[in-house]
């Protein structure tokens, strides 16, 4: 069977990722930028691995084409790269503006090109990760909305682009997931209570739920499912939570 290519792989969300996918005997590739973090997950998957710069796509190909061919072609690539800038526009520096848009859409465009590149002659599966952010307005979050809502826009443009092919591009779009990158929130107890508002269900996401729609995302007997952008935010981007009394 053909290997699925994550990317972004030693964070928390890629991680579960590989860890569902070789449950259930998938050959998988990691990609990431720490060679050392990769390394070790590498080691307790028995799976191959690059470290890339992202900034340049075609080096990103160049890394990922020997290990492609050696496992036979790949049929899905799940790409978990991304940042988390919590700021206002003005307070927002230009630097700070282009580090989001390259952390977030520049590498997702990059992972795009790999799929165009190695999937297309047998098909495959794309996932892409957005965020609730991209579907509602959340304060202080102007630059990762506007780079989410791209990788949105891109994944959709793409699922047209390469439907002919068999080559699906879908887009998980969370709320707040326990995840080293978010930590700072979760693990401060103002910063916590105040996201839980905004979530109807009252909690975070985990890690392994988000995985666990990536993997289906993949599944062959998914297949008619491309263009969309799927919810895992607790009702965030759609649903208004119900105010609870005080004392209630």
């Amino acid at each position: 069977m053909p290997a699925v290519i994550v990317s972004g792989a030693s964070g928390t969300i890629g991680r579960a990722v590989v860890e569902r996918l070789s449950a259930a005997g998938r050959t998988v590739i990691l990609v990431g930028r720490d060679a050392a973090k990769l390394a070790s997950l590498a080691e307790c998957y028995a799976a191959p691995y690059v470290a890339v710069d992202y900034s340049s796509s075609q080096a990103v190909e160049e890394a990922l084409a020997p290990l492609i061919a050696e496992q036979e072609g790949a049929d899905g690539v799940v790409h978990c790269v991304g940042s988390l800038l919590l700021k206002p526009a003005h307070a927002t520096s230009d630097a700070e503006f282009r580090a989001t848009l390259e952390t977030n859409l520049f590498t997702a465009f990059t992972m795009v090109r790999v799929a165009a590149k190695f999937l297309r002659a047998g098909g495959g599966s794309v996932v892409l990760f957005a965020s609730a952010a991209a579907d509602v307005g959340i304060a202080n979050h102007e630059a990762i909305g506007a780079a989410k809502a791209g990788i949105v826009g891109l994944a959709r443009s793409a699922a047209a682009t390469y439907a002919p092919d068999n080559l699906r591009f879908n887009v998980i779009s969370p709320g707040l997931v326990r995840t080293e990158l978010t930590r700072r929130i979760w693990q401060h107890d103002a910063s916590a209570a105040a996201s839980r508002e905004l979530h109807a269900l009252g909690r975070f996401g985990e890690p392994e739920q988000i995985a666990a729609l990536a993997c289906w995302l993949l599944d062959p007997a998914n297949d008619w499912i491309t263009g969309q952008v799927i919810g895992v935010d607790g009702g965030l981007s759609r649903v208004l939570p119900k105010r609870r009394p005080a004392g209630a």
